[in-house]
């Protein structure tokens, strides 16, 4: 069947049918639900401890997206041992949720013992992939190790040379996830710099919302990494999608509003306290971005550095494009001004010794 009639026939204004769950999965969403308000209601009562981290135990990705520079196609996967090590620091620092990222995860051969670390921690497990090596069999053991949350983000309809996490390799992958999956499952679409039809954007959220998951949209920006305004089709997709998909946290705050203008946005970033990101080599940095940043390793990081920077004001904020970091910090927008300053770089955003940027 081609994707052409698998995709959603709906008008744009309205969202899809959505397809219901067994009683069993509901029982299990119902109970990740109160876990997720369990940590969210920690994090406003206490600044001292991250909400979330991402960790990274496999760099090598079975693909080569030509707008991402967080990949490479030789490193050999983290020692289990030490994963688990990382993860017990994680949990000894108060980390509310773990999601583990790349490269590609899948790849690791004992990803399944991560996620049962990350269990083991009481945290919220989540894992971002591209889905390809997704099988039933693969898929139940995600839900026998204890799995929460999965996002995949898929680029375009048909394959391009610049991504090839289409809708049209990947649908046969989601089909199975809803089939199979006990954890919960978020698509992400795009639009911006490099996508060559805005339009796919819409394509990919409906056939998410008619399978049964929930749906975000991102904005990629050219190679500069600076913020660009979305042109007038983009915006046009931007706006249908985001009004199919009302639930998305996103559209509780101005945060992406503000990049799809072209604007800087007025925040206080949290990174290297209640975000942290945790490299292949086990050290901390503020985010995937900001590789380098503080760049200690994770073993001896402690309460007292995630109060520190919690205080620290981030020169890169204002043109900040990375969404995760700020729903993060939005925890705690209203609260803590920060008294201290780092510029990552040595020149801010877009500075050309240090900054990884955005490709």
């Amino acid at each position: 069947m081609s994707i052409e009639t698998q995709a959603p026939k709906a008008e744009p204004a309205s969202a899809p049918a959505r397809r219901r769950l067994p009683a069993r999965r509901r029982l299990i969403a119902a109970t990740r639900k109160l876990r997720e308000l369990a940590s969210i209601a920690s994090a406003v009562a206490g600044t001292s401890h991250p909400y979330m981290a991402h960790i990274v135990p496999m760099r090598r990705c079975n693909l080569a997206c030509a707008y991402c520079n967080e990949y490479d196609d030789v490193s050999n996967p983290v020692d289990i041992e030490e994963m688990k090590r990382r993860i017990d620091h994680l949990g000894r620092l108060g980390t509310s949720v773990i999601t583990i990222s790349g490269g590609e995860p899948l790849l690791h051969p004992e990803l399944d013992d991560v996620i049962r670390q990350i269990r083991k921690t009481g945290a919220i497990a989540g894992m971002i992939t591209n889905g390809y090596l997704l099988m039933p069999e693969r898929i139940e053991r995600l839900n026998q190790a204890g799995l929460d949350h999965m996002q995949i983000s898929i680029d375009n309809v048909m394959p391009d040379e610049v991504s090839k996490k289409s809708l049209k390799v990947l649908d046969a992958k989601l089909c199975l996830l809803a089939e199979h999956a006990d954890f919960h499952v978020n698509i992400n679409s795009v639009v911006g710099g490099g996508i060559a039809n805005p339009e796919d954007a819409l394509t990919i959220s409906k056939r998410a919302l008619v399978l049964g998951f929930s749906s975000t949209i991102g904005i990629i920006h050219d190679g500069s990494g600076q913020l660009k305004p979305l042109g007038e089709r983009e915006r046009t997709v931007w706006d249908e999608v985001r009004r199919l998909t009302r639930r998305s946290y996103s559209r509780f705050n101005g945060f992406q509003e503000a990049i799809a203008n072209g604007l800087p946005n007025d925040w206080r970033c949290r990174a290297g306290s209640r975000y942290i990101y945790i490299c292949e080599n086990g050290l901390v940095h503020y985010c995937s971005q900001q590789r380098g940043y503080p760049g200690v390793p994770l073993a001896g990081y402690q309460t007292a550095d995630v109060e520190r920077e919690f205080l620290t004001e981030k020169s890169c904020a204002p043109n900040c494009t990375i969404s995760c970091v700020h729903q993060v910090s939005y925890i705690d927008h209203w609260r803590a001004p920060q008294t201290t300053s780092i510029t990552p770089g040595g020149a801010g955003h877009g500075a050309a010794d240090g900054l990884v940027q955005i490709r």
